[in-house]
């Protein structure tokens, strides 16, 4: 039920979201530009984006030389996506839960998931199948929210657990619930490590200058306290 409703939230707002994706300012100039200042030079390795949305990571690192393949839980967001890249990258319909038969064991080099796994409540398989699809020494990079923001957004009364939490959010047209979920520090950590990943570098990111000049308010906020986290993680065989 809740991934049904995650599915109608995201096929409602896929076009006003890809329409505000170039400079909304959370996702433009606070998540984008730290999330890919953990990359390394891209050129000539294959990449998969999962939950890829409309495609605007997939882009940014097409033009910097890599391969990538990108799936998404919504039909509109991966229509977008590929009419944003055309026919120099594929993509397709696929939940992040699910494994990925159709890619053999170390097909790929890097694997993002970019603002998306609070989608998912029990993280183990997808991380497990994320170090599956990577080389040894691949990199699996993530961005999420932060565990003390969501605790604090949600007003939570049991940090320690994996709770249904839900918002609504109003930037992107009408307003949609979101539904997702929230966990505990340890249970953004210990997915990774027990997977088979070695956490290389953690991230509380900053704004950049640009989002001050259109959300001087949030940007005060986000200076102060992170609602973001970004992870980077390398299989260590």
């Amino acid at each position: 039920m809740i991934k049904e409703k995650i599915l109608a939230a995201y096929e409602q707002l896929a076009a006003k979201y890809n329409e505000l994706i170039e400079h909304k300012p959370h996702n433009a100039y606070y998540d984008r530009p730290n999330t890919l200042s953990l990359f390394p030079d891209v050129k000539g390795l294959k990449i998969i984006d999962a939950a890829c949305g409309p495609g605007k990571y997939a882009e940014i690192l097409k033009e910097r030389g890599a391969e990538v393949v990108g799936f998404d839980f919504s039909p509109q967001m991966i229509e977008l996506a590929q009419k944003r890249l055309g026919d120099t990258s594929s993509f397709f319909v696929h939940d992040l839960s699910d494994p990925l038969p159709q890619f053999s064991d170390t097909s790929f080099d890097i694997v993002l998931c970019a603002l998306a796994l609070h989608y998912v409540e029990d993280w183990n398989p997808t991380i497990q199948e994320f170090n599956r699809l990577l080389k040894p020494g691949g990199i699996l990079i993530i961005s999420l929210e932060h565990p003390f923001f969501d605790y604090n957004y949600y007003r939570s009364k049991s940090y320690f657990s994996i709770e249904h939490v839900k918002s609504v959010w109003g930037g992107f047209g009408k307003k949609v619930e979101i539904n997702c979920f929230r966990r505990p520090l340890q249970e953004y950590i210990m997915p990774l490590t027990n997977s088979g990943f070695v956490i290389d570098r953690i991230l509380e990111p900053l704004p950049v200058e640009k989002f001050k000049e259109l959300d001087s308010r949030h940007y005060k906020e986000l200076m102060q306290f992170p609602a973001f986290i970004c992870i980077r993680s390398k299989k260590t065989a």
